[in-house]
């Protein structure tokens, strides 16, 4: 039987930081980010469905959230800031990743390639998919913004207007949804939330 790198190479976003180019009182790696990113992404998958009259996959869309960044273990964590800088930084980058994602993608047995190419390579996911692990993505850097914040750490406090005005932007009702429901219990310690189940 033929031995396949695939796991034990994505298992290194672990060591791989983000926010490379701020002051962190907390860090957070790819792999922290990648779990968080795919149960938010699931809930609005779930919240689409139940309250929007939506029709999508909603593990299939966590799976595919939880996969998202696993081209950085070869590319690299760029920040936002350098990767989104200009029209010509962020196609060459983008065709980076798609790149690693393949030759990812090629690690797999050929048996399993089938069921990994639909949630590993970002060119199979639908527009919906794509939208959807998009604003998953965006909330979990905007629940990273908040927690600098209320840590004292002003470093943070202009992403967060930004990620907060690109939240705006995505006009769906799953994530307006998901902010006022969930996002404010982000900013309680582990005893307030335990004692706000005894109110």
């Amino acid at each position: 039987m033929i031995k396949s790198h695939f796991f034990a190479y994505i298992s290194k976003i672990r060591w791989l930081q983000r926010w490379g180019l701020k002051r962190n009182t907390q860090s957070e790696n790819v792999m922290e980010h990648s779990w968080e990113v795919a149960t938010i992404a699931h809930a609005l998958g779930l919240i689409r469905n139940k309250r929007f009259s939506g029709n999508i996959d909603a593990n299939a869309l966590a799976v595919a959230a939880m996969y998202h960044d696993v081209s950085e273990v070869i590319t690299g964590d760029m920040p936002s800031p350098i990767k989104y800088h200009s029209r010509e930084i962020t196609d060459a980058y983008k065709s980076i990743e798609h790149q690693a994602e393949q030759e990812l993608f090629s690690l797999l047995p050929d048996e399993l390639k089938s069921d990994y190419e639909a949630v590993l390579l970002e060119k199979n996911l639908t527009d919906e998919q794509h939208l959807l692990i998009k604003a998953a993505d965006t909330i979990s850097a905007y629940i990273k913004c908040q927690l600098e914040i209320n840590a004292g750490n002003q470093e943070f406090v202009k992403a967060a207007e930004q990620i907060s005005a690109k939240l705006q932007t995505f006009a769906l009702p799953e994530v307006d949804y998901f902010m006022q429901v969930f996002f404010d219990s982000y900013s309680l310690t582990l005893d307030e939330l335990m004692n706000s189940n005894n109110e």
